[in-house]
């Protein structure tokens, strides 16, 4: 039985999917390397449910439940305890597979690890362990306490228990599971992306402003934020690292990441996160 849920990373997805679990009455353990990040996410977490609160959507008891069944730590020692793993690190691969090596060494025998990975290979990861039967992804939505859609992704040895138990722990979680094969970027990834690439492009072209792109997408196509709106909020810096492994893993130009998105990467303009990115925040 899962009582007790490891989440590895304290950045915007990681401190959402502890919440998530809280909430709902699962012991958490928030693990990340940097005590700052660890403040930000009790500071976060704190603040959102808070306006659960306040939208009478929570009461004060359950809110002050759920801050008590979470821990923070800056070593991942605790995760010998637990009974599942969510990685929501920093999308890099190589960073991933280390995290779970590691993971594999610290989990009792039969604990699922699972990665937030928006774009990168389950089966890769899956291959630092000696449990890739028991690897999968659960890919959150941001954010993640409001966004009901998870997308499980099976890796090539992704046991059919695996994908049953993580589908019913959605369930348990309020959670909308859609199942998606192991191709870079998945569903959702593979199909925005490049929305967000081609709109970047645009304004390179000279094509319209980025107000003038967001009003004709959310005007023109009923989508309630523009891709320059979104990849602000994301971070230029994610959408960046997820082309990448689309024009990798796909080898067609048309993934390739537009010149204008790595300048701005470059400059540290990474959107909502840095203060900066197609507008000032």
């Amino acid at each position: 039985m899962i009582k007790r849920v490891g989440v590895v990373g304290a950045g915007t997805m990681g401190n959402g999917i502890a919440q998530v679990f809280a909430q709902t009455g699962f012991e958490v353990v928030v693990q990340d390397v940097a005590q700052p990040a660890l403040d930000r996410a009790r500071a976060a977490i704190e603040k959102s449910l808070a306006k659960f609160v306040e939208k009478g959507k929570l009461d004060a008891a359950s809110r002050d439940a759920a801050l008590g069944r979470l821990t923070f730590t800056a070593s991942l020692d605790g995760f010998a305890s637990v009974d599942y793993v969510v990685e929501a690190a920093f999308e890099e691969r190589e960073t991933k597979r280390a995290l779970f090596a590691k993971l594999d060494q610290l989990a009792r025998p039969g604990v699922m690890l699972t990665s937030n990975t928006s774009s990168i290979s389950i089966t890769t990861l899956a291959a630092a362990t000696r449990r890739p039967d028991l690897v999968l992804g659960m890919h959150f939505m941001n954010p993640v306490p409001l966004m009901t859609l998870v997308e499980l992704v099976r890796g090539q040895a992704t046991s059919a228990e695996s994908m049953a138990t993580a589908t019913a722990l959605c369930g348990q979680l309020g959670k909308t599971p859609v199942e998606a094969a192991d191709y870079p970027g998945f569903i959702a990834n593979r199909i925005l992306m490049p929305m967000i690439n081609e709109a970047v492009f645009a304004v390179m072209e000279g094509v319209g402003t980025p107000e003038a792109i967001d009003t004709v997408m959310k005007l023109g196509m009923n989508h309630p934020m523009g891709p320059l709106t979104l990849a602000d909020f994301i971070g230029l810096d994610v959408c960046l690292a997820i082309l990448e492994v689309l024009h990798e893993g796909l080898g067609d130009p048309k993934y390739r990441p537009c010149p204008l998105l790595r300048r701005m990467v470059a400059a540290g303009h990474l959107g909502r996160k840095s203060g900066k990115g197609f507008y000032p925040y």
